[in-house]
């Protein structure tokens, strides 16, 4: 006899994590090579440090059902780090021709077992629309271009079982130029165009998924020129429609915090840099699976700026 297979099981080809790690990130004093990793219950475990270069401003994303990778950063553009499916950070790779190395992209999985990351500014030169997909096996493709407008700082995330999202972000070096346009990715890893933003225009948000098929952009640098941190939030529906702005809870992490999936349906918000003394952020906020934002809680992590954070597991 054949098996029966429920309606919407159709869903279990998209994995949904268990654990996440963040990594990287910018402490008083210079960059880190940190990573902590997350429990799927939501507790951040204390500093692994050691391995990859250190750096800030690194874009991460899950590929391969049950690993992540980190790309990129201040000043080490090309690098890239796996994470194997028990969070174990790998040394360093060096830039891949035909790769645009850079520092502050986007980055999310799609299609189930893949990744993309997107956008960011190259060491030297203006900001840039290239995206790279990320194979099932962690291998970065060559650039392509052409799709979206050019900026640094947006944040992404995953929907809908197997799409994507790239939001937010400054389109020019100084980030004074700041917008809140989205670019929907497909489950085969195609960028569609601009499409007009919803919410605040700010840079330096994060972005994560949640409750299986929906996501949410949080944070960044608000609309004035002057640094404006802020802790508006956006829900993604499993449509990739992007709500309007929702007032955040907690305390704002401002630019450069980071985010992942837990729990297979949860996510968290975690570290940043929030403008006032003590600048660098060690707490962090944990969604639920209807994208409702907890309070702060410390967290044992050194406290930095601009980490990356996937998830993994």
């Amino acid at each position: 006899m054949f098996p029966i297979i429920p309606a919407g099981s159709a869903a279990a080809n998209y994995p949904k994590n268990d654990e996440g790690i963040f990594g990287f990130g910018k402490p008083n004093g210079g960059d880190s090579d940190a990573t902590n990793l997350v429990s799927n219950v939501g507790v951040v475990a204390s500093d692994v440090t050691g391995v990859g270069t250190a750096r800030n401003s690194v874009g991460a994303t899950e590929f391969g059902e049950d690993k992540g990778i980190f790309f990129g950063g201040y000043a080490a553009q090309s690098i890239t780090n796996l994470v194997s499916n028990a969070g174990v950070l790998a040394s360093d790779t060096t830039g891949v021709a035909g790769v645009t190395g850079r520092y502050r992209p986007g980055a999310c999985g799609y299609g189930g077992d893949k990744g993309i990351i997107g956008f960011g500014k190259p060491g030297a030169g203006s900001v840039v629309d290239v995206t790279n997909l990320v194979s099932d096996a962690g291998v970065v493709a060559a650039d392509t271009t052409g799709v979206g407008v050019a900026r640094s700082a947006p944040s992404a995330c995953e929907y809908g079982e197997g799409k994507g999202i790239f939001g937010f972000g400054a389109t020019d070096d100084s980030s004074d130029n700041r917008t809140s346009i989205t670019n929907l990715v497909s489950n085969t890893g195609v960028v569609a165009s601009d499409t007009t933003g919803v919410g605040q225009i700010r840079w330096g948000s994060s972005a994560c998924e949640f409750g299986e098929d929906k996501g949410i952009f949080a944070y960044g640098n608000g609309p004035d020129v002057s640094p404006t941190y802020t802790g508006v939030i956006n829900l993604v529906s499993n449509t990739g429609v992007v709500a309007s702005d929702t007032t955040g809870v907690g305390t704002v992490h401002g630019v450069g915090s980071a985010a992942c999936e837990y729990g297979e349906d949860k996510g968290i918000f975690g570290f940043g840099f929030k403008g006032v003394v003590p600048l660098n952020i060690d707490y962090i906020n944990l969604i639920t699976n209807l994208g409702v934002v907890g309070s702060d809680v410390t967290t044992v992590g050194t406290p930095r700026n601009a980490p990356g954070g996937c998830s993994f597991n």
